[in-house]
């Protein structure tokens, strides 16, 4: 099935019920261990060295948060949406080279309005502070189920192309506290997942930061916009391509991987406002196919553009892309202007009795 981004969803399961049929599929020996997503607290230990590891692909983003990142160095660019029609690779399923035979896929690259984006920030803003806020009861998990595609730099025989895994379902169920956990996504653990709780391999429990958030610590951050955005910038400091598009980088990530609060949400709109370079794109398209307006920043070491994209009515928030845009990247310059090479969408997200139950 091709979804069509052109075509007008009826549906918005953002933030809903039902949930879309998973291909699953079994990993070959030893991919699991490989594919942990459980070492929250080393991440924050590695970041740096994370980040000089992808600097090529201009994102500097917590393993823990994207699959792509989770794939070996060579393999770990991201994304995939062609001329705005999302391509389901069927069959296939081991580990990723096996899954990702699809081609890169493209899409046109909206119009940027550098002056717009403090207007529609603030729109978004006083949207999101108005949503319902969740409520939970003691002992649920948050359920946040994603759609995501992506492509990567595969060289075999000393010969490189790009190619593209397919769109799949990721689900994931996190403890309020972060410290219990269980994630299932094809092509990255097996069908019954792997768990995301317990110690670090130093044995400690894993600290929440921003980098790795838990709910609880969500509720601990400022939602003053610019106490907000200083925290970002010190905690973020000598991480990425710059302290502004690092700090662009860390507010996509909470929006896209975590559930903050309606205020807490409203005031990390309000940073990423403030932050010099965020533009708006008149037209973006989710990894499910829905179209909407984005907001954005241009990353001048990769050339790549990362989108949030909203809904043009409703402002509510769909997902995240990243496009290249300037300049070619990746190994042998592979990644031309117009691919996507990462696309990441919000599908639900609601608080649960237990894991693996949905809502």
């Amino acid at each position: 099935m091709n979804p069509d981004p052109n075509k007008t969803r009826t549906a918005n399961r953002h933030e809903t019920g039902g949930l879309p049929a998973i291909e699953e599929h079994d990993l070959p020996r030893g991919r699991h261990q490989f594919h942990k997503e459980r070492l929250m607290s080393q991440i924050h230990d590695d970041r740096h060295a994370a980040a000089e590891t992808r600097a090529s692909a201009g994102r500097a983003r917590n393993p823990f948060l994207r699959k792509a990142i989770l794939l070996p160095a060579a393999t770990a660019l991201a994304g995939a949406l062609a001329v705005g029609v999302l391509v389901l690779t069927p069959g296939g399923s081991q580990g990723p080279d096996d899954r990702a035979t699809g081609p890169a896929l493209t899409t046109s690259i909206g119009t940027v309005d550098a002056q717009g984006a403090p207007r529609l920030l603030d729109r978004i803003s006083l949207a999101a502070a108005e949503a319902d806020a969740p409520q939970s009861r003691a002992g649920q998990y948050v359920y946040i189920e994603t759609r995501s595609a992506n492509t990567h730099v595969r060289t075999v025989d000393g010969e490189s192309t790009l190619v593209g895994e397919p769109l799949h379902t990721r689900q994931s169920w996190r403890s309020p506290d972060g410290l219990r956990g269980w994630l299932i996504e094809p092509g990255n653990t097996g069908p019954e997942g792997i768990t995301l709780g317990g110690s670090d391999e130093t044995g400690n429990v894993p600290v929440p930061h921003l980098g790795a958030p838990s709910h609880d610590y969500l509720a601990s951050l400022p939602t003053d916009p610019d106490a907000l955005l200083r925290k970002i910038y010190k905690e973020t400091e000598g991480q990425g391509n710059g302290k502004d598009q690092q700090a662009f980088t860390t507010i996509g990530d909470l929006l896209v991987e975590s559930w903050p609060s309606p205020k807490l949400t409203a005031a990390l709109y309000r940073a990423a406002a403030k932050i010099p370079g965020v533009v708006m794109v008149d037209s973006a398209t989710d990894a499910a196919g829905r179209k909407g307006v984005a907001v954005a920043r241009l990353d001048e070491t990769s050339g790549q553009r990362t989108e949030w994209i909203f809904d043009s009515k409703t402002l509510t928030f769909l997902g995240e892309r990243t496009v290249q845009v300037k300049g070619n990247a990746g190994e042998g310059g592979l990644i031309k202007p117009g691919t996507v090479v990462f696309t990441h969408a919000i599908m639900v997200r609601a608080f649960v009795d237990d894991i693996k139950v949905t809502p």
